[in-house]
């Protein structure tokens, strides 16, 4: 048995080295990525709510299907280190993984395929384009896309026994700080990015997912 029956994975900074919304706003230059990379980084820091500037940053970059495209293949270019080995180990100790992300569900899916995560698996924010694959907006409906959301969507998957616990959960952002309390263990994910405010409130930190794979499955 694992010492987690369940663990939580944050994308952006976590399980790929990329920030998705960064991403896509360098393909709009360097004004639009400057000003978008200013405000992820307030909002990684939780000087800023989320909610304050989801849908203002979409609104900016107006991605199209193309854009969301390429920055699913630079998910899977930067996936984390032995991600795959570790996400596997996880799997054939018996832990349910889940990704959980206030990303872009159609950039991340491919890489979660890659990985083995089922649809019901990975939950982000959808977007919707026209005929031509241009942005028309975001699914205003998710929970992800607010500072609270994380821990909404994770109690509700605890509740409805979707997660089992003991649960643990990993990233590296303010929002994903919010599941302190929720989750038995919340681990800050320092591999890409170490954030103060996110180690300081955590119950420990990883570096990599070789390691989070040993604390999972409770090998020394």
């Amino acid at each position: 048995m694992p010492a987690y029956a369940s663990v939580v994975i944050d994308v952006d900074s976590t399980l790929c080295g990329v920030e998705g919304i960064d991403f896509l706003a360098e393909r709009r230059g360097p004004e639009v990525a400057a000003q978008i990379v200013a405000l992820t980084d307030k909002a990684m820091k939780g000087e800023i709510l989320l909610e304050e500037i989801y849908g203002r940053r979409l609104t900016t970059i107006r991605p199209t299907r193309a854009d969301i495209a390429a920055l699913a293949a630079e998910y899977e270019r930067t996936l984390a280190p032995g991600a795959a080995d570790a996400i596997g180990a996880m799997r054939t100790a018996g832990a349910r993984l889940a990704l959980v992300s206030g990303g872009i569900r159609e950039a991340i899916a491919p890489v979660a395929r890659t990985l083995g995560f089922d649809a019901a698996d990975l939950h982000a924010v959808s977007l919707r384009f026209d005929d031509a694959g241009n942005y028309l907006d975001f699914d205003r409906s998710s929970p992800l896309t607010t500072q609270p959301g994380k821990p909404v969507l994770v109690r509700g998957l605890i509740e409805d026994g979707r997660l089992p616990r003991p649960v643990l959960a990993v990233g590296d952002g303010a929002t994903d700080a919010k599941l302190v309390g929720v989750v038995n263990q919340f681990l800050a994910y320092t591999g890409f990015a170490r954030r103060a405010n996110v180690v300081t409130v955590a119950n420990g930190e990883v570096t990599s997912f070789p390691e989070l794979a040993r604390i999972v499955t409770g090998q020394p």
